[in-house]
């Protein structure tokens, strides 16, 4: 009865390690964050599923302000002059593989679409057709100014405005022509560097935010890291094989683009205890636990960017300031 009852548990388990193989090459190029790809990153507490939802609410609200509302195509013609087609035609294949072809790019229309980013607690939200970077800044302007609170699990959304592949050599040539027109001569600025690695083991923050430095320094030697208030923030941020980058304005004032705590109200001193508290615990929640472990046993990591360095359970109470 054991040796019985044991062989269809064994066989499922077969049966789902196949599935898990071969699923994940059917999947892949469609539904999971890839180079190439144009959006926003967006960080929460646990629940992803609501996160989505609240974002699609959020970006659309804003996206059509700005924007103006989507649009997308009108089947009904379509499928008049299919019907033609198949009549004048008369050949059944071709009618299907333009119908299949039809139903792609409505697909494909859509300027937001939810992908798996490859990490837990981050969905990636693909934009196509807008400026993500506008938009996340619009959506946490208007936040601050009005102290709405618009969402219950969304903690942080960052733009991605650029991928690469996420080795160093990938990176570095990716931004020398990526950071050209914030930082090449004539242009320049004040600066700092948030780096973040989740689900990767092969970049070292260190090396990453010192070669990046060295980059921009290149590119115009009148840009100067500015740890307390830079004008722009080089946002890098690595999931598994991809690296998604973009430049930010007001990385500090917006709490390092936290929705949560850039809406809250503007506490008086005495009571301002609690607010660094519930920033580092916001934060914690969004930390990968291979991180976590790689930057203790690193002990420290420089002065490029302090804020973004995940301290152990002793230095977690430090208060580290908004976007230092």
């Amino acid at each position: 009865m054991s040796a019985a009852s044991n062989d269809p548990k064994k066989r499922g388990k077969k049966r789902y390690a196949a599935g898990n193989r071969h699923g994940g090459k059917r999947w892949r190029g469609s539904r999971e964050l890839e180079v190439g790809m144009q959006g926003i990153l967006i960080t929460c507490n646990m629940n992803e599923r609501r996160c989505t939802a609240e974002a699609f609410n959020l970006l659309n609200e804003y996206a059509d302000e700005l924007f103006g509302p989507e649009k997308l195509q009108d089947n009904t013609a379509s499928s008049s002059d299919k019907e033609e087609e198949e009549e004048d035609e008369e050949d059944v294949d071709l009618a299907l593989k333009k119908e299949v072809a039809q139903l792609k790019t409505v697909k494909q229309e859509r300027r937001f679409q939810s992908l798996d980013s490859g990490a837990n607690n981050v969905i990636f939200i693909k934009t196509q057709n807008l400026e993500s970077d506008k938009l996340v800044h619009r959506i946490l302007s208007d936040l601050q100014a009005t102290k709405k609170k618009k969402s219950r699990v969304i903690l942080r959304m960052l733009p991605v405005t650029g991928t690469c592949k996420a080795f160093e050599e990938d990176i570095l040539k990716y931004l020398t022509t990526f950071l050209e027109p914030w930082f090449k001569t004539p242009n320049c600025s004040t600066f700092q560097i948030a780096f973040k690695a989740r689900n990767s083991s092969h970049n070292k923050r260190e090396e990453i935010i010192k070669s990046v430095a060295g980059l921009v320094g290149k590119l115009n030697p009148k840009n100067k890291v500015d740890l307390t208030n830079p004008q722009l923030t080089i946002i890098v941020e690595v999931i598994k094989a991809v690296c998604c980058v973009s430049v930010v304005k007001d990385y500090a004032l917006f709490r390092k683009y936290n929705v949560q705590e850039v809406g809250k109200e503007d506490a008086p001193k005495p009571d301002g205890i609690a607010a660094p508290a519930d920033a580092i615990a916001a934060e914690k929640e969004e930390v990968d636990e291979d991180e976590r472990t790689r930057e203790e046993a690193k002990g420290g990591d420089g002065d490029w960017d302090r804020s973004d360095v995940k301290e152990d359970k002793k230095a977690a109470d430090e208060d580290e300031g908004g976007g230092e």
